[in-house]
């Protein structure tokens, strides 16, 4: 009760405490109350989600060091410490939203093994006799004095970073000495000679970052606290701690994620940013890095942050080198292979040296350097690894090895986002096991943890690389050394790899399935028009604009209200509904990234209109209608926010047959091979089209699970060359019909809509949805 929860303050000595709810996930209602209202507002909430009404309060111990270690038991009391992870956050903020390095790097080799014996004491203790448990622990940095924060017994979220980070698949294990098998007796995939009681040993650097979303809630409280809040996470690989940290950050697609120094060398304010690290936010470690530049001294930012001092002078050696390539005459190849070896991208080069990244690879690969492909073999190269599990470092010897069949190159999606998830990774997973079905050699490159698709036996090959166009395309050159390369996939990743199309196939790559020149054709607005326009299919009113004035021109003459978004962006990032004047003024002003080349897109808005999405195949001659959803709510709801029904309930035949007429035209008009998702609203008994996407979406996996039929591994071969006849003599699709026409007995497939607004507050402590 809120009684308890104030009696127990002055036991724990007075404010500030940590609640922590029972049996909650990523901390939800949890947080640090440094006084009487906090507790209210904190407790109150903390009692209410808990399921069986009961919080913790805990001294509170701000600033220590938070480890976490994940160990493995067996019926035989075997037990192994699979992975140590480091938080490069102090305590106070949430595991999720941290930055987390594998192996621990500021442990001493007494406190490790003092840490490995507890969690050996623990699992023990609280019996967890077969399976997996993670422990998360505190160390104070000025004592050493220890405390245990909490034991999962169970797989967690860290046990999925940890089985990518070693290889070691933690679940897998865990159900096989559940059911009797002691570690000894499992092999480990990776070696193929060493049992799973061999515990894995690192030679490199694994890090992650989270992403967040506080875009998509501009009123949410930034804050970073004991309540997680990232939407997702990235994770890269690297010799060294600074080029694994550099890699990650820029896996995260948000250039201002990235470390960046400006040639001209910009004043800035130290005492200003020393303030402003001082409370953990999304970005902050950029704000540490710009106070290093600043001349802080590292005891200055520890005493503002509470980071350990090892990381930050790994920041000041990524500052050095960047100050180096400022100050350099030329770009040298010591100096190059240095930059490169701390994990500095050719776009952070350029932009230091005033450059395009194009001419720094250009430099690179004349001066022949360029990255190789190590291994993740869990065993610090003792043993030969027997499977691809790759990560890219500017090493001397290159793991790839040679291959016989052609191999087909499949882009994913990338850390989670609001917009593009797991959806995506779906579709990739599945274009994977199609095409290793029939001969191909899939090699799979995505820098998501949390996925399947990085599993290490999803598919032939693993690259866990960023998905920008410099990291692909050196994997592109690496497999055509190893072997013939029929192209690469950027259909099913979302709209991270559709991005990379142009870029890629300028670089002379096969694209496979829809062209570059198709998904442009699709994505600009003028030209998908005359596509419409020679199908004659009408659409609502619109026009592109670089101005306000020009977006006023065109609200002027097609009405308000008008719907306002930018070009190539997916999950409506930036998407409004403008009523007027004065309203569309403002969107234009706070558009910053608006341009001749991404203009603004503005339609006439539909009031009162049935949205209808459709997923579609098509194979340059024939198309098989995957499905045909409506949409519960009216337009206006993004796709993804609202609920789907399919088949669709309102829809008669002619409707139907009218939505396959023109996906058929639209498809044929863009050019797509494989998969294509288009937007309709039915208005005043009137189809209008309000967009197409000439890829996988986020309904995929509701289409293919509502009708059985795996439109992503139908996909996948049409791309290849297949005909939608020759999938359905192969019995990859139906024989006859398609999802267009569903029997009359078809079940009834409902898809809705979990919102996450329950995660984000304000400043004054309400939901952001309230």
């Amino acid at each position: 009760t809120m009684e308890d929860c104030l009696a127990g303050v002055p036991e724990l000595g007075g404010y500030p405490v940590v609640v922590r709810p029972s049996f909650t996930m990523g901390g939800s209602g949890s947080g640090l109350a440094y006084d009487e209202a906090d507790l209210h507002r904190i407790a109150g909430s903390g009692l209410a989600l808990s399921p069986t009404t009961e919080v913790l309060l805990e001294e509170s111990i701000l600033g220590w060091k938070e480890y976490e270690l994940e160990v493995m038991r067996d019926t035989a009391d075997n037990v192994v410490i699979v992975c140590s992870i480091e938080n490069l956050d102090p305590m106070g903020v949430h595991t999720g939203d941290s930055i987390t390095v594998a192996p621990a790097m500021t442990l001493t080799d007494v406190e490790y093994q003092r840490l490995r014996d507890i969690s050996i004491g623990i699992i023990r203790e609280v019996g967890v006799d077969t399976g997996g448990c993670n422990i998360q622990f505190a160390v104070n940095p000025e004592d050493g004095r220890i405390v245990v924060i909490e034991m999962n017994p169970r797989v967690s979220r860290s046990s999925a970073l940890a089985s990518k980070a070693t290889g070691f698949p933690i679940a897998k294990i865990a159900a096989k000495v559940a059911v009797g098998y002691t570690l000894d007796e499992i092999p480990n995939d990776i070696t193929q000679e060493t049992p799973a009681s061999f515990e894995p040993t690192l030679d490199y650097v694994v890090v992650k970052v989270p992403r967040f979303a506080f875009e998509k809630f501009p009123a949410a409280d930034p804050t970073l606290t004991t309540h997680m809040k990232s939407v997702g996470e990235a994770m890269a690989i690297g010799r060294s701690f600074t080029e694994a940290l550099q890699k990650a950050l820029r896996s995260l697609e948000r250039p201002e994620a990235a470390f960046d120094w400006e040639k001209d060398f910009v004043e800035l304010d130290k005492a200003s940013l020393l303030e402003e690290i001082k409370v953990p936010h999304d970005g902050r470690l950029k704000k540490v890095m710009d106070a290093i530049r600043a001349g802080a001294a590292p005891e200055e930012i520890f005493d503002a942050t509470k980071i350990d001092p090892w990381w930050l002078d790994q920041l000041s050696l990524i500052n050095e080198v960047a100050l180096e390539l400022i100050e350099a005459d030329e770009l040298n190849p010591t100096l190059l292979r240095r930059a490169k070896r701390h994990g500095f991208s050719d776009t952070q080069i350029g932009k230091i040296r005033g450059l395009s990244d194009g001419v720094v690879r250009g430099v690179r690969h004349a001066l022949g350097i360029r990255p190789v492909y190590k291994t993740v073999d869990t065993c610090a190269a003792e043993f030969s690894a027997k499977t691809p599990y790759h990560y890219s470092s500017y090493d001397e010897e290159t793991e790839v090895e040679p291959r016989e069949k052609p191999a087909v190159l499949i882009l994913g999606s990338g850390p989670n986002r609001i917009g593009q998830g797991i959806e995506f990774d779906y579709s990739c997973v599945h274009a994977a096991l199609a095409l290793s079905e029939v001969g191909y050699e899939t090699v799979m490159v995505n820098c998501n943890p949390e996925t399947v698709s990085t599993d290490y036996d999803t598919s032939d090959r693993l690259y866990f690389e960023p998905l920008t166009l410099e990291d692909v395309l050196e994997i592109v050159h690496a497999e055509q050394q190893a072997g013939p390369v029929v192209g690469v996939i950027v259909q099913l990743g979302g709209q991270t790899p559709l991005g990379l199309a142009a870029g890629l196939k300028a670089a002379g790559v096969p694209i496979v399935g829809t062209s570059p020149e198709a998904i442009d054709l699709a994505e600009e607005r003028g030209a998908f028009g005359r596509v419409l326009a020679a199908a004659d299919l009408p659409a609502p009113k619109h026009g592109t604009a670089t101005t306000f004035a020009e977006a006023k021109e065109i609200a002027d003459e097609i009405g308000y209200p008008v719907l306002v978004r930018p070009s190539y962006v997916l999950g409506g990032r930036g998407m409004e509904i403008v009523y007027d004047e004065p309203t569309l003024e403002g969107y234009i002003s706070r558009s910053t990234l608006i341009s001749p080349e991404h203009p603004v897109l503005v339609d006439r808005f539909l009031d009162d209109a049935v949205e209808i999405d459709v997923d579609a195949l098509y194979d340059g001659e024939q198309l098989f209608l995957g499905g045909v959803m409506e949409h519960i709510e009216e337009a206006g709801v993004h796709s993804g926010d609202s609920a789907c029904v399919l088949p669709p309930i309102t829809l008669g035949d002619l409707e139907i047959e009218d939505i396959r007429r023109s996906t058929e035209a639209i498809a044929a008009g863009v050019g797509v091979r494989g998969l294509i998702n288009i937007q309709f609203a039915l208005s005043s008994d009137t189809l209008y089209v309000l967009e197409a996407n000439p890829r996988a979406s986020r309904t995929v996996p509701f289409v293919s699970k509502a009708t059985n039929t795996q439109l992503a591994k139908a996909a996948a071969r049409l791309m290849l060359g297949e005909s939608i006849a020759e999938l359905r003599v192969a019995g990859v699709l139906p024989a006859e019909g398609d999802g267009g026409k569903l029997a009359a007995d078809a079940p009834i497939a409902v898809k809705e809509a979990v919102m996450p607004f329950n995660r984000f507050r304000t400043y004054e402590g309400t939901y952001v949805d309230t």
